[in-house]
């Protein structure tokens, strides 16, 4: 239709595309032109998003990608750039949540390995892509937060503290970035329905105030993730949009 967005020309990388936020957002994005790198550490999950863009006629190359390694990240950049010609919007989706206990029980590991996926692996997918961004001479880096990062909540320490680091990430790219028309901006779903859970250890049950928040799907967040990447070059950086319905 003539008034959905368009990314006609462009080429984005999503990691965590294997399921879940991050394969709506790379079917999304493929669906309004643009060219896909799919990235996560699943090779079955990536391949299936890869050749489920291209049975809808779209572009799309899949390299599985450990984004606490810097130099898997490193390859993933430049296999896509080699691939399509260029970078134009990087979408840090991967994360996980490895402990969900009081900070008294925690298991160190755990709490580290939450940490480096949802910190150190936006830094390093962050480092690698800016260089491949200014070449285009402008660019868009979303970043997938959580509103614990804004307001932290007991039981979650490992998982509010990576992520509260992630919107501090978030801002201080955009003051370095904006010079070069690289827009840096955070994207906050709220509660979705999505498998991350699965394989995360059990925690005492507790109430999270969500009965009367907005469950998405994770199709629901691209509406969003689609505004973002398609901004002007004069856009909003260093914001934190959110699709919660109150603050909790």
């Amino acid at each position: 239709m003539m008034n959905e967005p368009s990314l006609n020309g462009k080429v984005a990388i999503v990691t965590g595309a294997g399921r879940g936020i991050g394969r709506a957002i790379a079917l999304a994005y493929a669906q309004a032109g643009a060219a896909i790198g799919c990235a996560a550490r699943t090779w079955p999950e990536i391949d299936d998003t890869a050749q489920e863009i291209r049975k809808l006629g779209g572009q799309s190359v899949a390299i599985q990608t450990d984004v606490t390694q810097l130099e898997s990240v490193q390859h993933l950049l430049a296999t896509v750039v080699e691939h399509f010609g260029g970078l134009d919007i990087l979408v840090i989706n991967a994360g996980g949540n490895y402990d969900r206990r009081n900070v008294e029980d925690s298991h160190s590991e755990d709490w580290q390995a939450t940490l480096q996926v949802n910190l150190v692996g936006a830094y390093y997918c962050a480092h690698a892509a800016i260089p491949y961004l200014k070449q285009r001479g402008a660019g868009k880096i979303i970043t997938v937060g959580s509103g614990l990062g804004h307001r932290g909540r007991a039981g979650d320490s490992a998982y509010a503290c990576s992520k509260a680091g992630l919107w501090m990430l978030t801002r201080v790219l955009a003051q370095e970035l904006w010079p070069y028309n690289i827009w840096v901006n955070e994207l906050i779903p709220g509660p979705v329905k999505t498998t991350m859970d699965d394989s995360q250890p059990s925690a005492p049950p507790r109430n999270l105030g969500l009965e009367s928040e907005w469950i998405k799907t994770p199709e629901e967040v691209t509406g969003l993730a689609s505004f973002l990447a398609v901004q002007p070059d004069i856009g909003p950086t260093a914001q934190s949009f959110s699709l919660m319905r109150r603050d909790n």
